[in-house]
């Protein structure tokens, strides 16, 4: 059940209650940092019969938030660290709402995001670990990643646990620590419901294979006690000409929803099997991607990376009076994996010779700790409203590479005339590459207000002391790369001015830091990479549109590089960046009938002092992206015993020339992508029975288009996959 109402009443019989030992749920307990309490509110705890002596009735009368509806996202925790309205946050939110993930099955995070303005896919290691670019800035592994507000190292967060998205853009610093200056994205997974609703899907690609999921939630008794189990498994054949992408999710969770407190506890155990796939090359005589088949990959079969991540949250909220709650959160994550690839290290485009060796990594292990505690209140102050955050991080992110295996450079292999099984998969260990490690620990400390001038001015500001080390190196005998120790003191500003209650204009300043640390050669102690970011826009939400713009303008400096000569990674400081632009997003609907998800982003982003580099554009990220998807809601169709309401959406994305550099300061442009997807949705009833059926076509037009490129020296680029259909059910019980 979902309601838009300011408030819910629930009536408790503490008798029954008191015989649990508990207290009764309430409507509006608060989870902190994460937005999956939608729907506790709506359940009603139910009075046990017993003998013992009746005790007077309570009536707890608490706030619901606000919920999402269809596409439109009215309120986000990741911009503030609590449940704050859109309207009222002084720096761009975007927000994939759980209706959107439905209607376009996306198969990965990038792909989720696709339609956010200023978001791109960067540098996904072969496809291996997810990489999301915002504004410019960001790779795999810059910390930006949050699972419910805790930070992760999951090589794959985009799993069936994920209910909704939410993208906060600019330096994050303040509320998060270590980042660089682009955003955070912050995935919200789906929580125990006091009410039950079990289903069981499955799904077919028309690649081959396809997938089943259970997810079961419900009460347990009547104490305010539930839980939630959901159990996925997935194969699916790889759209290229060989390979296959495996994944097995169990994720159960247990929430107790007190009159006061709120525990969650979630586990999450993830297995995966995927391509390492870093895509194909620019052909450097033309500038243009080699001319092959954009199926033709150009390794062998045993390019796979397989793993398992582990994750485990702790969250305990309680109100401390009702203008004062208490949050507390543990976060454990873990990812083990181990991979294969023959590794291409040069090319001779004129008789299509490719030179490749066998590269392993064995034994990779990376894990985070995340402690966190604060504190959340409304204070009456000399006549003005103050929300008020304040609080203490502990974050302990250690990551090591154990084995790293390197085979010996091989030249049977002819892009033009592929023959596949000529390198075999042998390799000796390198002592050398073995051990590469990145230990880092942060402590921080936070303080946030936001000041109420009246009904139409939000000032906000707040200040972040953070303390950091960091220790980074490899090799056995091992090398230390570099081992920095710094504090920082890190502000943050906005202010919001209030047109009506459904339109704002705002005006933000904020900072960012990023020590500069290296894996791959001695660097000793730089600097760390700091930006600062000055942001302006305007909010409007309505009944039923949520729509924004903001301009936005980044400097960064002390930016850190990598540069490879000969196979071989060596790290340097690339002096400043720049990234400027503008952002435009509208969704909701537009009628009772027609729904809209659209963006438009400009990003003109460019290095800014580098022997170089100066001048060129920051890889993947295109001048110039849009994105417009319309659904119509068809009704009810059909009559008893069959019946059911049909949906069906079309849209499509573009972007500019993709910019990829080599590290030498040469550019090459890939040409403007395009992409269109579609859908239809059946929400059937059939004899009694609630059945959805949804079929998706994925790049509907089979484009060929480039989504992202890798590596300094030869440069890759990773392509969009091919047309896709996709047939999926759901029944419901």
């Amino acid at each position: 059940m979902r309601a838009d109402a300011a408030e819910v009443e629930t009536v408790v019989d503490t008798a029954a209650a008191g015989a649990a030992g508990g207290k009764a749920a309430e409507a509006g307990a608060e989870t902190g940092a994460d937005t999956g309490a939608k729907g506790r509110a709506d359940a009603q705890a139910e009075a046990k019969p017993d003998t013992t002596p009746a005790l007077p009735t309570v009536k707890v009368r608490a706030s619901k938030p606000l919920d999402e509806t269809g596409y439109q996202p009215r309120r986000a925790t990741v911009a503030t660290r609590t449940d704050s309205p859109l309207i009222d946050v002084p720096q761009a939110v975007n927000v994939v709402t759980q209706q959107q993930i439905e209607d376009r099955a996306p198969d990965s995070l990038a792909d989720a995001l696709a339609a956010v303005p200023g978001v791109r896919m960067g540098n996904t290691l072969g496809g291996t670990l997810d990489a999301i670019v915002k504004r410019g800035f960001g790779d795999n592994r810059d910390n930006s990643i949050l699972r419910d507000g805790m930070q992760s190292v999951q090589p794959r967060n985009f799993t069936p646990t994920t209910e909704r998205i939410e993208v906060l853009k600019g330096p994050a610093s303040m509320l998060y620590g270590i980042q660089d200056p682009g955003g955070m994205i912050n995935v919200v997974t789906k929580k125990p419901q006091l009410e039950a609703q079990n289903s069981v899907s499955g799904f077919a690609s028309s690649y081959g294979g396809g997938g089943a999921q259970i997810d079961l939630t419900g009460p347990i008794g009547t104490s305010g006690l539930a839980y939630r189990l959901i159990a996925d498994h997935q194969r699916v054949d790889y759209w290229r000409n060989f390979g296959q992408t495996r994944q097995e999710t169990i994720a159960p969770s247990l929430a107790w929803y007190g009159r006061d407190t709120t525990v969650l506890l979630q586990y999450e155990h993830m297995n995966y099997s995927v391509p390492f796939d870093r895509g194909t090359l620019i052909d450097t005589r033309t500038g243009n991607p080699v001319a092959i088949p954009a199926d033709e990959r150009l390794d062998e079969r045993y390019n796979v990376s397989t793993g398992r991540s582990d994750a485990f949250n702790l969250r305990v909220d309680h109100k401390l009076s009702p203008n004062w709650t208490v949050h507390a959160g543990y976060g454990y994550n873990r990812t083990y994996y181990n991979d294969w690839q023959a590794r291409v290290l040069s090319a001779n485009f004129n008789t299509g010779v490719l030179t490749r060796r066998v590269d392993s990594t064995q034994n990779g292990v990376q894990d985070v700790h995340n402690l966190t505690l604060n504190l959340e209140g409304k204070v009456q102050l000399f006549g003005l409203q103050h929300d008020v955050l304040a609080g203490v991080d502990y974050m302990r992110n250690y990551r090591v590479l154990g084995d790293l295996y390197r085979g010996k450079n091989n030249s049977s292999f002819n892009l033009y005339a592929p023959v596949y099984g000529l390198l075999s998969q042998t390799s000796t260990l390198s002592k050398a590459d073995s051990d590469q490690t990145d230990k880092l620990i942060s402590r921080g400390a936070f303080v946030q207000d936001a000041v109420h001038l009246g009904e139409r001015w939000i000032v906000m500001g707040g200040l972040r002391y953070e303390s950091f080390g960091e220790l980074t190196g490899k090799g056995r005998p091992f090398v230390t790369g570099a081992n920095v120790h710094a504090d920082k003191v890190v502000p943050r500003a906005g202010v919001v001015y209030k047109i009506d209650p459904a339109w704002s204009l705002y005006a933000s300043y904020s900072q960012s830091f990023r020590p500069n640390t290296s894996i791959a050669q001695p660097i000793g102690d730089l600097p760390p990479e700091e930006a600062n970011a000055w942001e302006a826009g305007s909010k409007l939400v309505t009944d039923q549109l949520t729509a924004s713009v903001a301009l936005f303008d980044i400097h960064k400096r002390n930016i850190q590089t990598t540069e490879t000569i000969n196979g071989v990674n060596y790290t340097r400081n690339a002096g400043r960046a720049r990234s400027r632009g503008l952002e435009l997003e509208a969704n909701g609907k537009l009628s009772n009938t027609w729904s809209v998800i659209g963006s438009y982003t400009y990003t003109e982003a460019r290095y800014a002092d580098d022997p170089k580099l100066a001048g060129n554009p920051l890889p993947n990220a295109p001048k110039h992206a849009g994105a417009l998807y319309l659904t119509h809601d068809f009704g009810n169709v059909g009559a008893a015993p069959v019946s059911g309401r049909v949906r069906a959406g079309v849209g499509g994305r573009v972007f500019s020339s993709l910019p990829v550099g080599d590290g030498t300061g040469k550019v090459y442009h890939l040409p403007w992508g395009h992409v269109v997807d579609a859908f239809v949705a059946w929400d059937s009833r059939i004899y009694g029975r609630s059945i959805a059926w949804q079929l998706n076509a994925k790049n509907l037009f089979n484009s060929t288009y480039y989504t992202s490129s890798c590596c300094t020296g030869l440069p890759f680029v990773t392509l969009g996959e091919s047309r896709e259909f996709l047939l999926s059910a759901r029944l419901d019980f």
